[in-house]
Order: structure tokens, then sequence, then C-alpha cells
């Protein structure tokens, strides 16, 4: 999935992190084909609302799969001018379009919300509703229904993403891209690394309860009666209640989560990948590798070189 960021000068660096980063999450757990790039109004560098400069990159013709919008301060000015023909191009290139923050104002502008549910940042909504009589204006956090979709502010932003993500690459990645972002610094466990102990904050009173379990035991995995004995359930209930709310089973869930911790090893140590495999429940390197080529498509070694911070724009 290719999708371009078109940002404004005033732009909020939260809303574009929460538009940004689980995309990011989904692309590292193993979705090859995901990329983005960063186009500007005008192709100028655009300044945040902090006074970050984000130059843009190159642009590339063709189709776009989404097309996400995100303004701030300033949107009646961005609205005009010579950037509606670069709007207009671009909207006409895209299959999806998503308008944040005031983003929609730009879009309703371009006449793309005509007739449509829309909203975007709750201080502007009345205002909105009186400059666009035609756009149907919800007093809501993220609206997506139809070809364009729309959100208010940050946390709005970060709804609508798991959504699309949701959408476009299942529940499990959806679930696991809010899960990454959620961490109980009240709870430490040493060594396990931050992307599992987010996914423990997610979900029922219960399904962490499971997962907390989980987390203890990746090193030697507990059997499926086990967690559901020590979660206070059958196995028959502990498998309706994962698919419920994690939407995947739970021995597939455990797996991720071994998984993920062995990824973080392969990215952050120098183990060999047989020690990898023992400290995550596996038997050896060659057992490892399989279940990661089977979840991921990728070999494992590919985890090492590849860091925290490594760029994910598409080519």
């Amino acid at each position: 999935m290719r999708v371009t960021f078109l940002l404004f000068d005033g732009f909020s660096n939260m809303v574009l992190s929460c538009l940004l980063e689980p995309l990011r999450a989904v692309r590292d757990r193993g979705q090859a084909d995901l990329g983005w790039q960063i186009l500007t109004a005008g192709d100028a560098p655009a300044r945040s609302s902090s006074g970050l400069l984000v130059t843009p990159d190159p642009p590339y013709p063709g189709t776009i799969d989404v097309l996400i919008v995100v303004a701030g301060y300033g949107h009646r000015a961005h609205a005009e001018g010579s950037t509606r023909r670069q709007v207009g191009d671009l909207t006409r290139r895209s299959l999806q379009i998503i308008g944040a923050d005031t983003g929609p104002w730009v879009l309703a502008s371009a006449g793309l919300l005509d007739g449509q549910a829309a909203t975007l940042h709750w201080s502007l909504l009345p205002e909105f509703a009186e400059a666009f009589p035609q756009v149907q204006v919800m007093s809501v956090g993220h609206v997506t229904t139809g070809r364009v979709w729309t959100c208010g502010g940050a946390s709005d932003a970060f709804a609508l993403m798991l959504s699309l993500i949701a959408q476009r690459f299942g529940k499990t990645d959806a679930f696991a891209a809010s899960s990454m972002f959620l961490h109980d610094h009240r709870n430490p466990r040493g060594d396990v690394p931050d992307d599992l102990l987010r996914v423990a904050r997610a979900g029922s009173v219960r399904l962490r309860k499971v997962i907390d379990l989980m987390v203890e035991t990746v090193d030697d995995p507990a059997s499926l009666s086990t967690l559901a004995e020590r979660g206070g359930m059958s196995v028959s209930k502990l498998d309706r209640l994962f698919r419920a709310d994690a939407g995947m089973p739970p021995g597939a869930f455990f797996r991720m989560l071994r998984l993920a911790r062995a990824q973080d090893l392969a990215s952050g140590t120098t183990l060999s990948l047989n020690d990898i495999a023992l400290r995550c429940g596996y038997c050896d390197a060659a057992a490892l590798s399989k279940a990661f080529r089977r979840a991921y498509g990728h070999p494992i070694g590919r985890a090492r070189h590849r860091r925290p911070g490594d760029p994910g724009r598409a080519s």
C-alpha cells in the first residue's frame, strides 16, 4: 500500500505521528509492501506548529492508494491559491483520501466533501458548518465512510488510522499497532521489550491477565490449558476471548509475542540466532527461522540490518 502525506505549514507534529507511527508498526511486523512519502504544499519545506521543518520527498507519478492531508494553523489560506492545483492533482490520483486536523477544510474547499458526512478539529466545527453548508458536519472524532475520511486532533487521528489498518490489513495488525503505543511504566519486566508490554495494556482485564502470563513464559511457553487455568477460565472460553478482543486465537497471539521478542533481540543485540531461539521458546535457530519467515515473509536475519528509526518511506 502506497501512502502519501501532504503537509501544510502549521501542521501538528502530534497528529502526524498518530497517523504515521501505526503504519510504521504494521510495516515493521512484516508488511513489506507498505510505504509512504511526505509531500508539502507548494513542494517547499513545511514548518510545523512547533517549528519542526520537514523537507518533502521527490513526488512520484501514478496512483496513490491513500492520500492523507494534514493541515493546522492557516487552514483558510491553505484552501486558496496555487496549492489548489496540487491538491486537485493528488486527489484525482488517489483511491482513498483522509483529511486530518484542519485538513478537512482544505478538502471541503476543493468540493470533495459535498453531500458527505465529515468532521475536523472540534474547535472549528461551528465555523466549518457555516462555511460549508453542503457538508454534513458531524460532532464526532472521526468519520470513516466513503472515499474521503476525516478526523480531528491527535487521538482522533490515531483511532482513524487503526480503522484504516483494520480495513486494509486486518484486525490482528490493528490490534498490534494499537498495543504498540500503550506502556505501563509501573510494571517493568526487565528484559522483555516495550512492544510486548504495550500489547498487555490493550483489551479486557481478563485478556491482559493472560497476556501477562504469556509474557512471563516467553522463553518456556505455557500450554493453552495452563494459561486458561491460571486465567480462571476454560480453554474454549480463552479461545473466544482472544478471537473477540485480539482478532486471533490465543496460540497465534502467543506466537506473535515470541516472534516480536525474537525480532527485538535480533535487531538490538549480538546474540546468535540459536541463543535468541532459546530465549523465545524455540528449540533451535532453524525452528525460529521457519516460524519467523512463515509469519513475516522474510528471514529474521533481515532484522539485524534494521534499527529503530530506520526510514520507511516508499521509493
